[in-house]
């Protein structure tokens, strides 16, 4: 390359020896660098633990033990139906402290806890994304007690 002033430029990055391999050839050449260094090839990913949990990702764990929890709310708040109320001061005292600006969960939260009770049991053990994005930012904490929790926490314990 010249320049304006009849001087050559050199070109940027590593000179051309005309022999350069393809990436195929490259990567040839490292996979047996690396098995002569003793380096076993992956070709898929397995988990170490096996058994019932192993395919499961900790956010998968979440979502079924937080299933689970609804579906032993939904148990209990059929045998005690005053147990909903819980739920509905929960969201109250929640929504008191966004004064007007409540966000999108709670004001849906607001309208599914108007509905019949077969209805919010439907909704809250329904193991759709738009229920499972619900069930994180539920009202019905402190439905279940101590021991109930525990017990589903320690079922789900990985």
């Amino acid at each position: 390359m010249a320049s304006g002033n009849g001087k050559r430029k050199r070109a940027l990055g590593r000179p051309s020896t005309g022999t350069a391999m393809t990436a195929a050839e490259r990567m040839r050449r490292m996979r047996k660098r690396r098995k002569a260094a003793g380096f076993k090839t992956v070709v898929a990913w397995v988990p170490k633990a096996a058994g019932p949990r192993a395919g499961y990702s900790s956010h998968r764990l979440l979502e079924a033990r937080s299933l689970a929890m609804h579906a032993v709310i939904a148990e209990k708040i059929a045998r005690e139906p005053g147990l909903l109320a819980i739920a509905r001061r929960n969201l109250r005292r929640w929504s008191a402290r966004w004064n007007d600006r409540a966000p999108a969960w709670a004001v849906q939260w607001e309208r599914i806890l108007q509905q019949p009770w077969p209805e919010i049991a439907a909704i809250i053990t329904e193991p759709s994304e738009a229920s499972v994005r619900l069930r994180q930012s539920s009202p019905f904490a402190g439905v279940l007690t101590p021991i109930e929790r525990a017990r589903i926490y320690e079922a789900f314990r990985t």
